[in-house]
């Protein structure tokens, strides 16, 4: 399995809204549920709601195509239809995230 770029190792590793936002470039797009948010202060406002459900997530695996990285999770927690498989593509910008679609 690819090892997570810094990042997006960031990103999972991240603990608050606040240093989930702060992996993201200040225009990042995210697209989780068919809703999207531009710009970190949205991206933050997101996040803040996701913090609002228990679940987990566990990495299956990590796939790397130049600066488009796919990590495969298994999501567990409090909500309908729990667990669900969820594929986090993300695109990198330097030590940054520029955008985050998941499906």
């Amino acid at each position: 399995m690819t090892s997570l770029p810094q990042p997006v190792a960031a990103y999972f590793a991240a603990r608050t809204p606040s240093e989930i936002a702060a992996t993201f470039t200040e225009d990042a797009v995210v697209v989780d549920g068919r809703r999207l948010r531009r710009g970190r202060t949205e991206i933050l406002k997101w996040r803040e709601e996701v913090a609002q459900i228990s679940f987990t997530k566990e990495v299956i695996s990590v796939a790397r195509a130049g600066a488009h990285v796919t990590v495969a999770c298994r999501v567990t927690g409090d909500f309908p239809g729990s667990p669900v498989d969820l594929d986090h593509i993300f695109k990198l910008d330097g030590n940054l995230i520029s955008s985050l679609e998941i499906a």
